[in-house]
């Protein structure tokens, strides 16, 4: 079972929502690429016409380079989403996962839920990685 998540923040690290859903039975390439996919419809459901992808998947970042790796079954999504961002100023970078702590929480949410669940504040249980990324502090992972 995977499951996908991410919050998305301003260009001043406010909150402007977040979601997580469970994929299922999948693999990660397919798990990264449709929280990718989700976060561009959001992007242009929003009407944002900025959109800066961090993502710790290098599969991900690659994909966007070169569609050679989308499995077939995603193959229309994803071409349709490469023509939302094609009217978008796109970026799409790699953050390993100790940098994004907010989005490696709700991707584990993401096990224990059934459907897709949208939070337009930030959820008590995120609050205090949210400050930290916000004033640029570090993450440490021992383990």
């Amino acid at each position: 079972m995977l499951e996908q998540g991410m919050g998305l923040e301003n260009s001043s690290a406010e909150f402007l929502g977040a979601f997580a859903y469970n994929l299922g039975i999948s693999n990660s390439l397919s798990a990264e690429l449709n929280g990718a996919m989700y976060a561009v419809e959001l992007a242009h459901h929003f009407g944002w016409k900025n959109l800066w992808l961090e993502t710790d998947s290098m599969l991900v970042v690659n994909a966007f380079k070169s569609s050679k790796t989308i499995p077939w079954h995603l193959k229309n999504r994803w071409d349709n989403c490469l023509l939302l961002i094609s009217s978008m100023n796109f970026f799409v970078s790699h953050i390993y996962r100790e940098g994004n702590t907010c989005a490696d929480k709700f991707a584990n949410l993401g096990l224990s839920i059934l459907t897709l669940n949208w939070w337009c504040n930030v959820p008590p249980h995120i609050s205090d990685d949210f400050v930290r990324n916000k004033l640029g502090l570090p993450f440490y992972r021992f383990g």
